[in-house]
């Protein structure tokens, strides 16, 4: 197995792709967030970077839209086999940015330590469980 950091200077960045129904919106939460920056844009997807990660939010096709997008009544998608883990400086200011953003960070009950970080879970506009976790010192 390959250490962590032996990656070559051409190596891609580690990154994901979401599909959404509505690109603009995803791609404004997790901006704000997860405070990425947009590095790309168009019609069918929004790039977004930071700490070394990229993360594609892409248009869905096929009727495939995610159940309630339109109307705003979100169903969390709890049994989806990924869950995006994000760094953020601060819970509360992301369970703030979330909220303005259409998304939900869970209140500091749900809140836990483990490894170096403390983590809550929630969800994006469109359902897409989320965790953000802050650094312990």
């Amino acid at each position: 197995m390959k250490k962590a950091g032996n990656e070559s200077a051409a190596s891609p960045r580690p990154g994901v792709v979401l599909f959404v129904s509505d690109v603009a919106r995803v791609a404004r939460f997790y901006e704000a967030v997860a405070r990425m920056d947009i590095s790309h844009a168009d019609d069918e997807h929004v790039v977004l970077q930071g700490g070394g990660f990229e993360l594609v939010v892409h248009r869905v096709h096929g009727g495939h839209e995610a159940a309630g997008a339109a109307t705003g009544d979100v169903h969390v998608r709890e049994d989806s086999a990924c869950k995006l883990c994000l760094p953020v400086n601060s819970i509360a200011a992301a369970r703030a940015a979330a909220a303005s953003h259409g998304g939900f960070v869970k209140d500091g009950r749900h809140e836990w330590a483990g490894r170096g970080f403390r983590a809550c879970d929630g969800h994006d506009p469109e359902g897409n469980v989320i965790q953000v976790r802050e650094g312990t010192g």
